[in-house]
């Protein structure tokens, strides 16, 4: 029995192998048929034509050989510049941080004792009063030793903390000598802003700005964009952009006068137009460098970029912009109101200053004696209400307080 089945199995090996040499035979056959084929053709050819022949062939396949390669090295360089790209941006943003701070809406003084905070009141409030009215701010104490400055408008903000602390200093604190400290400081405001735009500039490495430039950029400390400081912004993109274009070999002078001047058009407060177009018509008349000029035309794509340049400045503005905690709406939204309240009360005839307080809440109206008598304050007082609560947005009642003061000065005769 067990010779039959090792019978068969013989015979089956004998069919398979039969059934291989046939398939071997017959591709022989069809190869010897193609090269007589190829043989005979190359036989009528030159051997120009031969070596073209070859060369074409040899070429195909040399061919299909580099696209494959271009491809994965294609695919191989889009990740490691990805990876390169995040690496150049996180090193970027990590330099970015800027040394200088900013208040929003409050600014404070340390005091030494009691005794200072009783002369800043003064005799039943007459000297607080009076700095809060001529200086458009509120003042607020506790039982701390920490004086808060308050107002939406930083520019008077900064006013009145200068103009305290002389009159800390100077010890002096009554009415008259009040209102000359701030008469005083808002006069000094130019070398304020001076100061603050040295700051900045040297911040960002910037230096041999003409002065009025550099003064337009000191304006930057009390300008927000969005709840943003627009001097912390500026100076942070700058630092964003610099390191970019030092990482890609970008010209890193342009850029870093791109990004300190990207916004100057925010500050300019006796032009028309967008900042963008503002701020190009400024820098020109200061004959900043075109390519600079360019970066600030371009930075928020409203021409197509003429430069790296100029998509290294759009990139570090949007990262400073909308990185997490760098803006928030409610601040700006808060200035609006509060500004729009002042200027309604302002726009009726007569009224010489109009400062709005208690987030809004509270708005008190300076009027010229002489063109607004006691019948006719009282006239006022009811008109900018009814207009303040068709037109100010602001959801609650708003106190108006109307005041009118009338002061004689004379001086003796010299002896």
């Amino acid at each position: 029995m067990s010779d039959n089945n090792d019978l068969k199995l013989l015979v089956e090996e004998i069919r398979r192998d039969r059934e291989l040499l046939e398939k071997q035979q017959k591709a022989l056959k069809a190869r010897e048929e193609e090269l007589t084929t190829r043989l005979a053709k190359s036989a009528s050819m030159t051997v120009e034509e031969a070596k073209k022949t070859l060369l074409d062939e040899v070429q195909k396949n040399l061919t299909r050989e580099i696209a494959e390669k271009v491809r994965k090295a294609e695919e191989r360089i889009k990740l490691e510049a990805a990876e390169k790209g995040r690496e150049i941006l996180i090193d970027a943003m990590r330099v970015g941080v800027p040394k200088l701070t900013a208040d929003i809406t409050v600014s404070t003084i340390t005091v030494d004792s009691e005794e200072v905070k009783g002369r800043i009141i003064g005799a039943g409030g007459r000297n607080i009063r009076t700095f809060e009215k001529e200086a458009g701010v509120e003042l607020e104490m506790d039982e701390s030793s920490i004086i808060k400055i308050s107002s939406f408008d930083s520019i008077r903000r900064e006013i009145a903390r200068r103009a305290l602390e002389e009159l800390i200093k100077d010890t002096r604190i009554q009415p008259s000598r009040i209102e000359e400290a701030i008469r005083q400081t808002r006069r000094q405001m130019d070398d304020v802003l001076l100061e603050e735009g040295k700051r900045i500039v040297e911040e960002c490495g910037v230096f041999n700005l003409p002065v009025d430039l550099v003064k337009l950029i000191g304006r930057y400390k009390f300008r927000t964009s969005y709840g943003q400081n627009l001097a912390v912004h500026t100076i942070e993109e700058t630092k964003m952009g610099i390191a970019i274009a030092q990482e890609i070999g970008a010209n890193v002078d342009t850029v870093r006068l791109g990004c300190l001047l990207h916004d100057i058009g925010k500050v300019v407060t006796d032009e028309e137009g967008t900042h963008v177009e503002v701020g190009v018509n400024t820098l020109k008349r200061f004959a900043i460098q075109k390519e600079v000029v360019a970066t600030v035309a371009e930075h928020h794509e409203d021409r197509p970029f003429s430069s790296i340049e100029s998509v290294i400045v759009w990139i570090a503005d949007a990262i400073s912009g909308s990185r997490p905690g760098a803006r928030y709406e409610p601040h700006t939204e808060y200035v609006k109101r509060m500004t729009k309240i002042e200027e309604i009360a302002h726009s009726f005839p007569g009224v010489s200053e109009a400062y709005a307080f208690q987030a809004g809440r509270d708005v008190r109206v300076i009027v010229n004696p002489d063109e607004v008598d006691d019948d006719k304050m009282t006239i006022l007082a009811h008109d900018i209400a009814g207009r303040l609560e068709k037109e100010a947005e602001y959801a609650g009642q708003i106190k108006v307080t109307v005041i009118r003061e009338r002061r004689i000065i004379d001086t003796t005769a010299a002896h």
